[in-house]
């Protein structure tokens, strides 16, 4: 069982423990991390999900690609290398540990 760590713009932390083939949005949402408010219910269509990955995890991650890109290059926090909708990671056991910033509001 994966667990994930969210860090607040203002440097708070919050445990969340997952488990493997579900999205990081799910059990973001499931445990109230602020700032993950995930309006469309993870349909990738209002982008309110976006997180940032840790430099540490950001090649086990990945970067966004084509729409999930299209729809982040938006917002004002976005981080080429590190912006991400939670939503479209899916969490593997190879993920435990692994750290995520919530940007500061759009």
């Amino acid at each position: 069982m994966p667990f994930i760590t969210f860090t607040q713009p203002d440097g708070s932390e919050q445990l969340v423990d997952a488990d493997s083939g579900a999205s990081l949005m799910a059990y973001a949402t499931r445990d109230g991390v602020a700032g993950i408010e995930a309006e469309c219910g993870g349909q990738m269509s209002c982008g309110t999900c976006h997180v940032h990955i840790h430099p540490d995890w950001q090649a086990e991650v990945g970067q966004a690609q084509g729409f999930e890109r299209d729809m982040l290059d938006w917002r004002d926090n976005f981080d080429e290398a590190a912006s991400r909708l939670s939503c479209q990671i899916i969490l593997t056991d190879a993920m435990e540990g692994m750290k995520v910033f919530v940007p500061s509001a759009d």
